[in-house]
């Protein structure tokens, strides 16, 4: 007998009849006499709608607000999902991430997993019955409700997996796997049958939308093997794991393009000790992440100035911008600016540790696509370059195609 968390994405649970497909697989595995848990996001568009309420009735609501009202769409789904259980003749109990027993910091609307006590889930499944919890959200010690980010519902389902210490942890979403891009972009693209921790950490941080980064991260760090696959049919999928030499072989694993970037850029600020450090202290203290930074070369005479680019998720714009207008008089620089009709397009592959030549080959393949690049972030396993939105997908198209083929 083993134990089985199974992952189901907003598509996989869309509505009822998609529910109750959920539930029939559901059954298969606990017919094998497996014990299952299962993690549901909310039904796709729930939460985009909710938050769509929320700014009809005020433009930057509360954070506390925002996750009392986002948490109410997984537990729509739980309940439902149990409830198909229970119509094909499955003992099934629903959870909320709080009655699973996860516990979170108090940071809202991104919180952090601190402790998980599954005693409860423990029980139920000891008891016989499939137990379906909550993705996307959790506790603070103090009783708080909190929610875990975009994507959520992916890390809840690898932290129970290393806390129950399941034997499987399987991420039903609405394609066949991890693709070398985007298969509704790029025509062309394969699906790949293994990928190490560290690429598909960079490709979910880089913009693909199959996983939660962080969620990746956590799999890294307790070793959680998991396999991302479709809800829709029976096919494998791609197997999630450590990196093994043989992938050293393969010089880039996928291509992707983040649409949801903004870029941000303070004109003229005076170039001295401790400016950046005074704007990015502040961005964190409102718990802004910050992507790539570029900080241009002084001009001016007297007290030279600079320019000082940075991008952050859309989302966060509004958030930022706030936090920058706060800072104007006590800094000194000229007016900021925001583009939203950015994107950043990436590589990543760990064969370009032991490759040369990668930057070169995509840097000629935008030029020669007439592409230009306003931004460069580099690291061991990936390359990233902000270009204009509008030549987004043609980049990408371009990019595979010199280097996946």
């Amino acid at each position: 007998m083993a134990l089985i968390v199974q992952k189901y994405g907003g598509t996989s649970v869309g509505n009822t009849e998609r529910i109750k497909n959920v539930a029939a697989r559901v059954a298969k595995s606990r017919a094998q006499g497996d014990q299952v848990v299962v993690v549901v996001s909310a039904m796709s568009g729930v939460t985009d709608n909710l938050i769509k309420m929320a700014k009809d009735i005020m433009p930057l609501p509360t954070e506390r607000e925002m996750d009392m009202l986002l948490a109410t769409g997984e537990q729509t789904t739980i309940a439902l999902t149990a409830m198909a259980l229970h119509a094909i003749g499955v003992e099934a109990v629903s959870f909320t991430g709080a009655q699973a027993g996860i516990v979170t910091d108090g940071v809202h609307t991104k919180a952090k997993i601190q402790n998980i006590t599954p005693s409860q889930v423990h029980g139920m499944l000891d008891s016989g019955k499939v137990v379906i919890v909550a993705g996307f959200q959790g506790q603070t010690k103090e009783g708080q409700i909190t929610t875990l980010g975009r994507g959520g519902s992916d890390l809840t389902a690898i932290a129970l997996a290393a806390a129950l210490s399941a034997d499987l942890c399987q991420i039903y979403t609405d394609v066949d796997g991890v693709y070398t891009a985007d298969p509704r972009i790029v025509k062309t693209a394969r699906k790949l049958p293994e990928i190490s921790y560290d690429e598909m950490l960079e490709l979910a941080s880089l913009g693909a939308k199959v996983m939660q980064s962080r969620s990746v991260e956590f799999a890294k760090k307790f070793g959680v093997v998991f396999e991302v696959r479709s809800s829709l049919n029976d096919n494998p999928g791609t197997i999630v794991k450590e990196e093994t030499a043989s992938m050293e072989d393969v010089v880039i694993r996928g291509v992707s393009l983040d649409k949801n970037q903004a870029k941000v850029t303070l004109l003229s600020v005076p170039d001295r000790p401790g400016v950046a450090s005074r704007v990015f202290k502040a961005l964190a203290d409102a718990t802004i992440n910050v992507d790539m930074i570029v900080q241009n070369v002084s001009h001016g005479s007297g007290v030279p100035t600079t320019d000082l680019s940075f991008t952050v998720d859309k989302p966060e714009l509004l958030k930022a911008t706030k936090v920058i207008n706060g800072l104007k008089q006590e800094i000194g620089f000229s007016e900021f600016t925001a583009d939203e009709k950015i994107g950043k397009l990436s590589i990543v592959g760990v064969g370009m540790r032991s490759h040369s030549g990668v930057a070169a080959k995509m840097f000629d393949t935008l030029a020669q696509n007439g592409v230009n690049i306003d931004m460069i972030s580099t690291s061991e396993i990936k390359i990233s370059v902000i270009i204009n939105l509008e030549k987004g997908e043609a980049a990408m198209r371009a990019v595979h195609q010199a280097f996946i083929g």
